[in-house]
């Protein structure tokens, strides 16, 4: 019987692999809003960053000002992934400048949306419906992210880097773990609002060095998943992806949060042509640089420097979001972000047909 089991994990270890990479994101995700994180927002790549900007001091809303463990938890258990199965290479070098400003539109178009593609489907699991637009526009972006990709769009060569290139991501969410810690008078925390509330530091790093280590090992990502099935039409590449959303509903029955409907959701609005465009952007700019915003992350903990540039963006534009009034509220998205939306929508529309490689 020991014989059996041990063969049948060898046989499907990335399988199951995967299946544990999205079972944790879907507890996590749902848990971590029971623990004390928002509503809806167990887990949220661009609100997290919104957060993270606001504690040192890059925009002005004091109600989004919070330096999220799972963060650091991510990239660093990616990281400590990476070094045990020999995968941690600092590499970059592929147009690092756009990198940074495509994670700026990453986060421009979350907002829009109000969440990350991780968030869209912790909102599904919770009977958000609003979240079904935002979802086929997802769909939409990668589907024309992959066009873009078969007709030649070319960002560079990847080269070896020095190790420390490697090292300064990682060692950055360490030292914000640190000002999490001790909270210097540099740092800001919010006293009232979404920044202020938050899991206990023990869940949320955990949760986040549990998910890390497995979505490198998984090479978890849900864009990459959406257009890998759409290119190679196996379902075996959304298995992650099923058994993060079915985990996240599972949680939400049990604990009596799941509440199907379209009106008065957390942290929604019902301007799903605006949902639709956001998560659309979302989903052209992640094909374009290789990962959603949580993707990102974790390659940047294996050393990618070009991720650590669209980290580095992500942060800058989880400060402009807030700064300049482009990010939504429940009632709909602001005219900034409508504007910021249409011209992220049209850089990257020309980029794919201007950074072609044409034989």
């Amino acid at each position: 019987m020991r014989g059996a089991v041990t063969e049948f994990v060898k046989r499907h270890k990335e399988t199951l692999v995967a299946v544990a990479a999205g079972v944790a994101m879907g507890w996590a995700g749902a848990c971590l809003a029971c623990l004390g994180n928002p509503k809806n927002t167990g887990i949220c790549i661009s609100c997290f960053m919104e957060n993270l900007a606001g504690s040192l001091g890059l925009h002005n809303n004091l109600r989004m000002a919070y330096i999220r463990p799972e963060l650091a938890g991510f990239v660093l258990g990616g990281m400590a992934a990476a070094l045990m199965a020999k995968e941690f290479k600092p590499e970059g070098g592929s147009s690092p400048i756009l990198r940074f400003f495509a994670g700026v539109l990453l986060i421009v178009g979350c907002s829009i949306f109000l969440g990350c593609p991780i968030r869209m489907i912790l909102r599904l699991a919770n009977g958000d419906f609003t979240a079904i637009s935002a979802v086929i526009g997802l769909v939409v972006g990668v589907w024309i992210g992959f066009q873009f990709l078969k007709r030649g769009l070319y960002l560079g060569d990847i080269s070896p880097m020095p190790f420390l290139n490697g090292l300064v991501i990682p060692a950055i969410f360490g030292i914000l773990l640190l000002g999490l810690a001790f909270r210097p008078d540099f740092l800001h925390f919010s006293k009232v609002g979404p920044g202020a509330m938050d899991a206990h530091i023990k869940f949320s790093l955990g949760s986040g060095l549990i998910i890390g280590f497995l979505a490198q090992r998984s090479r978890f990502c849900i864009t990459g998943s959406i257009g890998n099935f759409i290119a190679s039409r196996d379902k075996k590449v959304i298995i992650s992806l099923a058994a993060f959303a079915l985990t996240a509903l599972a949680v939400n029955l049990y604990k009596g949060f799941f509440t199907p409907g379209f009106e008065g959701q957390p942290g929604s609005h019902l301007a799903y042509g605006w949902s639709f465009m956001g998560m659309m952007l979302v989903g052209v700019v992640s094909a374009m640089i290789g990962g959603c915003p949580f993707r990102q992350l974790i390659l940047a903990g294996q050393g990618s420097t070009d991720a650590g540039a669209a980290v580095l963006g992500m942060i800058a534009g989880g400060a402009i979001v807030q700064a300049w009034d482009i990010t939504s509220s429940n009632m709909g998205p602001t005219v900034y972000g409508e504007v910021a939306t249409l011209a992220g929508l049209s850089l990257v529309l020309a980029a794919g047909l201007f950074l072609r490689v044409r034989e």
